[in-house]
């Protein structure tokens, strides 16, 4: 099984006395630790769901923005896998970053519909109040970090 693009730790990285601001990395580091597949006892990094490479991080812009790739073009759980990828984020950072997570182009029949719910704030809160949802989210999350 391929795992996911991650590319090399440098020198700075591993510097401690180095200004660390957010960056592509970290980003990517929580992702792919933290969130397991929910239809698959997988992490999405191992799922080639998400990848270093589609992390984008803009420290002083205070930006994120994460593109996924669902596994096949027809996924049934697109928009859950993108909600758990948002809660994960708005959970790690600082409330300053704004958020954008997004399907990878051209990678999923529903793209545009699970995009702009993602999108959208006042869906997403709605999504988080409800128990049972928000339950499910909480188990992809939860059960890789009882794994790694």
């Amino acid at each position: 099984m391929s795992v996911g693009t991650r590319l090399e730790n440098t020198t700075e990285d591993e510097d401690e006395d180095v200004a660390d601001p957010i960056d592509d990395r970290e980003i990517f580091d929580i992702l792919s630790v933290s969130i397991n597949d929910p239809e698959h006892p997988l992490s999405l990094e191992e799922l080639n769901v998400v990848e270093q490479v589609r992390v984008r991080v803009d420290d002083q812009e205070n930006t994120v923005g994460v593109e996924f790739t669902p596994t096949i073009p027809h996924c049934s759980m697109a928009t859950l896998i993108g909600l758990s990828i948002k809660v994960k984020l708005l959970r790690s950072l600082p409330e300053r970053f704004k958020i954008d997570v997004h399907i990878t182009p051209g990678t999923h029949t529903s793209e545009d519909a699970v995009n702009k719910q993602l999108a959208d704030k006042e869906r997403v809160a709605a999504a988080l109040e409800n128990s049972q949802l928000l339950e499910v989210v909480n188990q992809c999350l939860i059960s890789n970090a009882r794994t790694s």
